[in-house]
């Protein structure tokens, strides 16, 4: 059995804690121990993107002491690990924790990217009965390089048909700070967004960060759309219990 190391962001732990109970469900039915440290808090990003770097730091430094890199850590969002293989090069390249940071960042990963390129698996027995599109996060997409295992994932799953949809890879406005600094620009791109979803009759719009859903499914709910928001992670299991 596999013992992998989970982190579950502060986004998913405040406003998505059911995500993280799927997370560890999807795990173990991928045939992994999955071990938690309670400690765990943030990877530094949100006061890394405002420009707080030394706070940042700090708390990086505490996220590379809460893991052992003795096992693979996983998380269900690819912004938290762009975060920590990316932003974290700022923070302690040529510092006492370089080559800790290093070990971490080559034994840290992105939850499709995980099941699809390491354990090799793909089928989970999911059921979801509708039509959907994916969107691509920034994340994901540009500091992870994952665009083929999400989908590849979804096309497993019972009763779902995914869907392209125009401008697939565009920013749903969200950006962290972005959203409060620049709210009129950002919900213009959220409209965009589901617009899209909407044109090609999309039951869902699925993504692998809970920030983007957040963005979405806020536009949504202010305008009382026929669409829903996803996570990944919860699609891939849903209907177990029919099975």
């Amino acid at each position: 059995m596999n013992k992998v190391e989970l982190f579950i962001p502060c986004f998913i732990d405040q406003l998505y804690p059911e995500t993280a109970f799927n997370t560890v469900k999807l795990l173990e039915r991928a045939g992994c121990e999955v071990i938690y440290n309670a400690e765990q808090t943030c990877c530094g990003q949100p006061a890394y993107n405002a420009g707080f770097w030394d706070e940042a730091k700090s708390i990086g430094l505490k996220f590379l002491n809460d893991y052992q890199d003795e096992f693979p850590i996983v998380a269900p969002s690819a912004s938290c690990i762009g975060m920590v293989r990316n932003g974290y090069d700022d923070l302690f390249t040529n510092s006492m924790e370089h080559n800790r940071c290093r070990s971490i960042q080559k034994n840290i990963f992105e939850i499709s990217d995980f099941l699809v390129n390491v354990l090799e698996k793909e089928y989970f027995g999911a059921e979801l009965v509708g039509n959907a599109v994916y969107h691509d996060s920034c994340s994901a997409l540009r500091e992870c390089q994952i665009k083929d295992e999400p989908r590849r994932l979804l096309s497993h799953v019972g009763g779902l048909e995914l869907l392209p949809m125009r401008d697939q890879e565009t920013c749903c406005g969200f950006g962290g700070t972005f959203a409060v600094k620049f709210e009129g620009i950002s919900a213009a791109m959220a409209e965009q967004k589901v617009k899209n979803a909407l044109a090609v009759k999309a039951d869902y719009i699925i993504s692998t960060d809970s920030s983007c859903l957040l963005q979405l499914q806020a536009y949504i709910d202010k305008h009382q759309l026929p669409i829903k928001t996803i996570h990944l992670v919860d699609v891939l299991t849903s209907g177990w219990a029919n099975i």
